[in-house]
């Protein structure tokens, strides 16, 4: 009988063929991976499942009437135009102060500021701020917007014979509370954005006698805007889905809104009560009596699709502006 081929002989006739242990490498790593997919799968299709259960129930109450029609019947009928316009002011209200201070803190922080512990600890503060629960955040903005900043916004700015001229708990300190709650989310990643851009861009404009402002103006910002715009919109979803928040710092669940004219598109003003579909969702669900399910069900579709629908753009926008860098 022939003896089996040598491994010398093998290796003669195919000098490329693997080795056993090879093999068995590459069978580990494929086991691996398929493995890795498993747990992929563990966490999306219980998060599929619950979004397709949510919108399919939600279906039936779904239109443009549904999201343009103020809630009737402590909204029980009608639709969702009140909190619906509320929580977009909410995040535009918010985002006029956490971006231009936490972007300017980012950029201290990164570009001026010098190594130590001053620096240290500023970055390790920011870092524990963004762990405190929301809870937390809406008892701070009741404190030092609700009963310090308001009295004395009235004692400057009111007029003390006319009671309704008084500022309230509304956009104003909620918007401020979403901001400080966003804003290490901010400062992280616009100090992660500027850290990205390579040091030799900012040594080729020192050489040429640039400022150290005008290489951040000029080149560290502008190749730093995706991370930081991408951040930004990030906070978007986290100020429309947050209630605690608000819920002390002026939220309502019923506030009067138009059906029709420019009252019906700004019906807020900063000081005063206003209405979110985070608040308006908390309520219908757990403290109206005879709720409909469909109506408890469609709040809670436009409010994951409203988010969805930033976090989709957030990332669409950051691709983009990644395939413009040139480097």
């Amino acid at each position: 009988m022939n003896a089996a081929p040598s491994i010398s002989s093998t290796f003669a006739a195919n000098p490329f063929a693997q080795s056993d242990f090879e093999r068995r490498k590459a069978r580990r790593a494929t086991r691996n991976k398929w493995l890795m997919f498993a747990f992929c799968a563990v966490l999306v299709i219980p998060l599929v499942a619950i979004l397709v259960d949510i919108f399919v129930k939600a279906a039936p109450a779904l239109s443009l009437d549904y999201l343009w029609l103020n809630p009737v019947n402590k909204g029980k009928e009608g639709g969702l135009w009140a909190p619906l316009v509320g929580t977009f002011y909410l995040v535009i209200g918010s985002l006029l102060f956490v971006a231009p201070v936490g972007i300017l803190a980012a950029i201290y922080l990164n570009e001026y500021a010098k190594e130590g512990w001053l620096n240290r600890t500023i970055s390790i503060t920011v870092t524990s701020l963004a762990g405190v629960p929301s809870i937390v955040h809406g008892l701070f903005g009741l404190g030092a917007f609700v009963l310090v900043m308001l009295p004395a916004i009235n004692r400057v700015v009111a007029d003390p014979r006319h009671a309704e001229t008084k500022w309230e708990a509304g956009l104003l300190t909620a918007s401020l509370t979403i901001a400080v709650m966003n804003l290490p989310v901010v400062i992280t990643s616009t100090r992660e954005a500027l850290g990205a851009v390579p040091i030799a861009f900012r040594e080729a404009c020192w050489n040429l006698g640039a400022t150290r402002w005008q290489t951040i103006r000029t080149i560290v910002l502008p190749n730093s805007f995706s991370g930081i715009l991408t951040g930004i919109i990030l906070t978007v979803s986290r100020a429309a889905g947050e209630t605690a928040p608000i819920l002390f710092t002026g939220a309502t669940f019923f506030k009067f809104v138009a059906d029709h004219g420019w009252d019906k598109l700004f019906p807020y003003s900063p000081g005063e009560p206003f209405m979110a579909m985070s608040m308006h969702l908390n309520i219908i669900s757990n403290q109206i009596s005879q709720m409909p399910e469909v109506m408890k069900f469609g709040s809670a579709a436009v409010l994951i699709g409203l988010i969805l629908f930033i976090n989709s753009f957030a990332i669409v926008l950051r691709v983009w502006l990644r395939g413009r860098k040139r480097w």
